[in-house]
């Protein structure tokens, strides 16, 4: 219920420093929360780069925020990517290892919830569990040089080199355990309810974050996944009727959702002893619950945790893309 009635947000751009030469990258920033954290880090003085597959919307959304804050000495870099498609996400980060020296922020806020039955990626994945996990993961493979690299430079504090994964309210919808397994495939077993194929890709989001902490904890890399909270957005687009009709009572504004990302990306509460931590709305520490916890540890005989499966999986579908 603490994440259905959240109290109100207290890390805001009020607490934010002056964030003048970090540079972050959002997915998904053109709308919606992304949009949102954009508005609040440019007005920091953050160079953003806005990553999303639309040309027309990233300029849109540049234009917009320059004119809201035309004082600002940042900057707003448009990035091309479909995370829906593999072999659009290396040709986009070597674009961007070309341009920065640094990366101190990635931000996985894109995704896509309930599409139209049997949609997939470019590479015959479910697009949920494709765009919302398989998707930054190679994003993150691709960038983890870069984040290292940062992290390492002269005078950097421990802990303000961070990756954002955006997970969903895991404690309902998810199946027993998060994830469901196939060990004869090495794979997830998706069931084709597109509700249940979401909340898998989400918690894969959580276990992703998990197993990245524990990858880059001796960088002083934070990794954590947050649950944006119960926001309106542009995700819900394919949702049946009556449901739009109660998410636009009960939703708070986008806003309210970037709050609780910001929280991840910039809160100095969050130190490298907390890395692998799951956010709530809208910035507050959650628990995981108890049977998806329980997947994120090996097993008794030493088995691979399903976590660690799962990072596997990912590794496996994306090597030759990466």
């Amino acid at each position: 219920m603490n994440q259905l009635f959240p109290p109100k947000p207290t890390f805001t751009e009020q607490n934010l420093s002056d964030q003048a030469d970090r540079v972050f990258i959002i997915t998904g920033g053109a709308s919606g929360i992304g949009f949102e954290l954009c508005k609040i880090l440019y007005a920091a003085n953050a160079t953003i780069y806005i990553a999303t597959r639309s040309s027309e919307k990233i300029a849109t959304a540049i234009k917009t925020i320059k004119a809201l804050y035309p004082s600002s000495n940042g900057r707003l870099e448009p990035l091309i990517l479909d995370l829906a498609d593999l072999k659009t996400i290396k040709p986009a980060v070597e674009i961007f290892l070309a341009k920065e020296t640094r990366l101190d922020v990635l931000v996985h806020n894109a995704g896509v919830m309930m599409p139209p039955q049997g949609s997939k990626t470019a590479q015959g994945h479910e697009l949920q569990v494709g765009t919302n996990a398989l998707g930054p993961y190679l994003l993150t493979r691709c960038l983890e040089e870069r984040l290292q690299a940062t992290a390492r430079l002269e005078g950097m504090p421990r802990g303000s080199v961070r990756v954002v994964w955006v997970a969903s309210m895991i404690s309902l919808g998810a199946p027993k355990g998060g994830v469901i397994w196939d060990d004869a495939k090495g794979a997830p077993q998706l069931s084709g309810d597109s509700m249940s194929d979401y909340m898998q890709g989400k918690v894969g989001c959580v276990f992703l974050a998990d197993e990245f902490a524990k990858r880059v904890k001796e960088d002083g890399i934070i990794s954590a996944s947050v649950n944006p909270g119960l926001v309106k957005t542009e995700l819900q687009r394919h949702a049946p009727a009556a449901m739009s009709i109660v998410m636009g009572v009960v939703f708070k504004g986008p806003k309210y959702g970037a709050y609780s990302e910001l929280f991840v990306a910039c809160s100095p509460d969050v130190s490298v002893e907390k890395s692998g931590s799951y956010i709530i709305p809208w910035g507050r520490f959650g628990c995981i619950p108890e049977d998806i916890a329980e997947g994120m540890k090996p097993g008794s005989s030493g088995e691979k945790s399903l976590g660690k499966k799962f990072w596997n999986w990912c590794e496996r579908e994306t090597l030759s893309y990466q």
